[in-house]
């Protein structure tokens, strides 16, 4: 497959327009239409709708596959330039992991990367509950996965998991008989959710405690999911998080409770806004074609973090 071709197609798609992707590629509308249509006629199939410019489900499929053959032509293209000695050795690829990050999606784009691009050391960091956007933009990681999304115009990120929310509690709680049924927001309003140092971010408080001012009656502070836990099963306080968080933190005393009525969050794959960097947009387009194989709605690459009330 002409990999001209599918960067005219993915300039398209993330751009919504012919005119700006041609712009982004350098080359002239007449060409990039050129492009797609040779695609289009070489798979049989229509990939774009024209006015206004969107992906047909086709095209939504071709844009994952795409973007991982995108990565895997650099990589290669980078692999052969260090066997012949063209670039100098290499700093680690620094990942940082906020808890259990975007669950199995986590190892599997960690591990993809590793194959990918063998010769670059990866570094992988934990990150507190106050780090999704400070670890980032004091470059002490490269790529984050965090949740929520970072409400900072030096980041950008790209959905990774969409999930249903839950809250822990003691096992003595009287919450914890709804662990099978579920629970709703006003039952969940007045937990003793674990407090948060004052330098936390607000967009982490605010998913923390649902948006709301719970009155926050816990008395530890907790920056991991370790010393949530720890707290939870000393009766001490109730977390919150993505129901993926009960597969990852199975603490015999704490018992996870779906919140049916909560809306659902998403788990990112978060970067720095100028980071320009190979080894960045490779393991991004590694990340979002992992997403993409399992199901859950992808953010068009390259666009800030949704803003969140």
């Amino acid at each position: 497959m002409d990999l001209r071709l599918l960067s005219s197609f993915l300039a398209v798609a993330e751009e919504g327009h012919f005119g700006r992707a041609a712009a982004r590629l350098f080359l002239s509308p007449p060409a990039v239409t050129g492009h797609i249509r040779r695609l289009e006629t070489d798979l049989g199939t229509r990939l774009l709708h024209r006015a206004p410019v969107s992906l047909t489900p086709a095209g939504e499929r071709l844009a994952v596959h795409a973007r991982a053959l995108i990565a895997a032509a650099n990589a290669a293209l980078d692999d052969v330039a260090d066997a012949a000695g063209a670039r100098p050795a290499r700093r680690p690829l620094r990942v940082g992991i906020m808890g259990h990050g975007s669950a199995e999606l986590t190892p599997a784009a960690i591990n993809a990367y590793r194959r990918a691009r063998p010769e670059v050391p990866v570094e992988t960091r934990q990150l507190d509950y106050t780090e999704h956007v400070s670890a980032l933009v004091g470059d002490r990681v490269d790529v984050a996965f965090v949740r929520p999304a970072p409400d900072d115009e030096r980041i950008v990120c790209d959905v990774l998991t969409t999930e249903r929310r839950i809250v822990a509690v003691p096992e003595g709680s009287p919450l914890a008989d709804a662990r099978g049924t579920g629970a709703h927001l006003a039952d969940v309003a007045d937990l003793p959710y674990f407090r948060l140092p004052g330098h936390t971010p607000r967009v982490f408080t605010d998913y923390l405690y649902f948006g709301g001012d719970a009155p926050r009656r816990g008395t530890p502070t907790a920056l991991t999911p370790h010393e949530v836990l720890t707290a939870v099963v000393t009766g001490h306080a109730a977390g919150s998080g993505l129901e993926s968080f009960a597969r990852y933190y199975a603490w015999p005393g704490a018992v996870f409770v779906p919140v049916l009525d909560a809306p659902w969050e998403s788990s990112y794959l978060a970067v720095r806004a100028d980071d320009t960097g190979p080894e960045v947009r490779i393991f991004r387009a590694l990340a979002r074609a992992l997403a993409g194989d399992r199901g859950p709605r992808l953010t068009p690459p390259g666009t800030r973090c949704p803003a969140r009330p």
